[in-house]
């Protein structure tokens, strides 16, 4: 498959201040992203996973190594647009997203900037909103919403655009628990819809959705695969100071007692139709 990302070597540096030495948020770290998988980054708060997040997005530029998005450089001005264009952006707290007041114009408002023509504006628009499940509230106030529903509001935004790939900045931080599953299932969504979808989460039930998990540690990859893979190195995550999916744990603790859990059980789900037929 072809690439729709491709990091080489990236090293982010950033300076609390101008009498200090730099301090490396990401330290080498080499990443390819084929078109149309289903990326999770996972990692403790300053693992370095949001920076690596927005170096893709061309937010932050690389201090050293390279980032290519759809083949562009994220690193010449001139290709800036087409990074963005290629790969939307969305982030954590939907407040700090929404530009307009009303949906269907902010929604609008990417599309707009991209000099995209109006008919096709309102043809993005509607389709955006009515894939989100939020046709309905199109000439609503956003202040008016839920977070949940601002959230969706925000994506909307991103599908607008019509991006081959869509960053997902921690897009669940802020949402209760009917809010995130609204979410996930707009993601997994978008997936199926052939989306290359990278998620930053520091839910380890969102992550076993993915295709692939990616574990940062400190600036740098340290477990990087399947999910199946990944969490049967439950140590070696418990380690970093990060959990396991409650399924997973169960699933360890079974086996630990001589129920022969496969280590493919990903959910509950699974769980609970394997121990149906266990005997």
């Amino acid at each position: 498959m072809a690439e729709m990302i491709d990091i080489q070597d990236l090293v982010f540096e950033y300076t609390r201040d101008e009498n200090q030495e730099p301090v490396s948020a990401i330290k080498g770290v080499s990443l390819k992203v084929e078109k149309g998988s289903f990326t999770a980054v996972i990692g403790r708060n300053g693992s370095g996973k949001s920076t690596l997040a927005k170096n893709i997005n061309a937010l932050l530029l690389p201090s050293r190594g390279a980032v290519y998005v759809n083949g562009y450089d994220t690193r010449k001005e001139e290709h800036v647009w087409d990074v963005r264009q290629s790969a939307a952006m969305v982030f954590q707290n939907p407040d700090n997203q929404i530009v307009s007041s009303i949906v269907e114009d902010d929604v609008a408002f990417g599309p707009e900037n991209l000099g995209v023509e109006p008919k096709e504006i309102r043809f993005r628009v509607d389709d955006s909103l009515k894939a989100v499940n939020m046709w309905q509230h199109r000439k609503k106030a956003p202040h008016l919403l839920s977070g949940g529903q601002k959230q969706r509001i925000a994506i909307a935004g991103a599908i607008a655009m019509r991006p081959e790939c869509i960053v997902f900045d921690e897009p669940t931080a802020m949402l209760d628990p009917k809010g995130r599953s609204e979410v996930m299932e707009i993601i997994k969504g978008l997936h199926q819809e052939g989306i290359t979808v990278v998620l930053i989460t520091h839910f380890m039930e969102e992550a076993a959705q993915a295709d692939r998990i990616v574990i940062m540690d400190q600036g740098e990859i340290a477990l990087d695969g399947p999910p199946q893979k990944v969490f049967s190195q439950a140590q070696v995550i418990r380690d970093m100071n990060l959990d396991v999916p409650l399924t997973v744990e169960l699933g360890c603790r079974l086996r630990e007692r001589g129920v022969p859990i496969p280590e493919t059980i990903m959910n509950m789900e699974e769980m609970v139709e394997f121990l149906c037929q266990y005997k």
